[in-house]
């Protein structure tokens, strides 16, 4: 199996170098193929990987960036400044053909607006969607936009539906259900742009448009690519992952109401455990920034390092599948 090369934004993300190296020295292990370019102050990061990886060592290496860009500066503020930030010079690898693809937990907007600038889009797409899994009833569903554009007209969400559905292919699904979200399924519901989108996805021959669908559809598990506008999509992703906070936290404290209680979560404590892995947002973690001549995957900002992992094997498989070629020929077919 040839070498997947992945460059690492190794100084974003809310726990800072050290948990992205713990990640990166994981996946090392764990995948023989993986080679892996950490981006940063280099000094850092050598001492952090210090003699862990011993015989892996060689597929790992790091380049130096001296900048960092903060989770708080404005994308505008990023493109007219530090050029030798982590994030963009691992985006510049990715450009270069020194590395198959990004992942990077630092600001999003600034990643999106240098992914744009670095990489630029595909043929036909006016901007580029993130998109992630959310669990479902059935498995998994692949969710877009999840924040990257707020305002959508119907060509763009007509767009997503294109890209999220060939995502859906990569992962394995034969022949992805396509739905948009929507307050209601009937016709009649909506705003403008998503009937427009409608109209547009109806008129789409290689595409299995299901119609509308509401919230609670999602988790049904009723659809296999959902789609919707960036502002939308990152409450639904952040509703739901407050909500199995929630859930979680409440089970543990009605397990320790009392003796008989205590029992009971002793009993149920395998499948809690289960449950809690299957619904885990670190099982889940790492968005996709579809529609660039390049792979890119956004973690989250307080992703764990084993949220990290996640999202760099997310990119594995992108690369495995040769995303961006396979985004390009469907474009072709579909948006002329």
């Amino acid at each position: 199996m040839s070498a997947r090369i992945i460059a690492i934004d190794a100084m974003g993300g809310d726990f800072g170098p050290r948990s992205i190296v713990q990640a990166s020295i994981a996946c090392l292990r764990s995948t023989p193929s993986l080679h892996l370019t950490l981006v940063g102050h280099a000094s850092l990061l050598e001492e952090l990987v210090g003699s862990q990886l011993a015989a892996d060592r060689a597929r790992l290496c790091i380049v130096a960036a001296s900048e960092v860009i903060g989770m708080d500066e404005r994308p505008s503020q990023v493109l007219r400044g530090k050029p030798d930030a982590s994030m963009r010079v691992a985006l510049e690898l990715v450009r270069d053909g020194k590395a198959q693809a990004c992942v990077s937990a630092g600001n999003t907007g600034a990643l999106m607006a240098l992914s744009r600038q670095v990489l630029k889009t595909l043929p036909g797409i006016d901007r580029p969607a993130m998109v992630a899994a959310i669990p479902t009833q059935a498995g998994c569903c692949q969710l877009l936009d999840l924040g990257a554009n707020v305002d959508c007209s119907a060509e763009h969400l007509y767009q997503f539906a294109v890209m999220g559905s060939e995502a859906a292919r990569a992962l394995g699904i034969a022949r992805p259900r396509v739905a948009l979200l929507n307050v209601g399924t009937e016709d009649i519901k909506g705003n403008q742009q998503v009937k427009q989108a409608a109209a547009l996805l109806q008129g789409a021959s290689g595409l299995n448009y299901v119609g509308f669908i509401e919230g609670d559809g999602v988790y049904r598990g009723e659809a296999d690519v959902v789609v919707c506008d960036g502002f939308v999509g990152n409450v639904l992703l952040k509703s739901s992952e407050g909500l199995a906070t929630l859930i979680g936290t409440r089970i543990q404290s009605l397990f320790r109401t009392g003796v008989l209680a205590r029992m009971a979560g002793l009993v149920a404590l395998p499948l809690l455990r289960r449950l809690h892995t299957e619904l885990a947002p670190a099982r889940h973690n790492g968005a996709s920034l579809l529609g660039l001549q390049g792979i890119v995957i956004k973690s989250h900002g307080s992703a764990s390092a084993e949220g990290f992992q996640s999202a760099i094997h997310r990119a594995f498989i992108e690369i495995q599948e040769d995303l961006p070629r396979r985004l390009q020929g469907r474009l072709g077919d579909l948006l002329r």
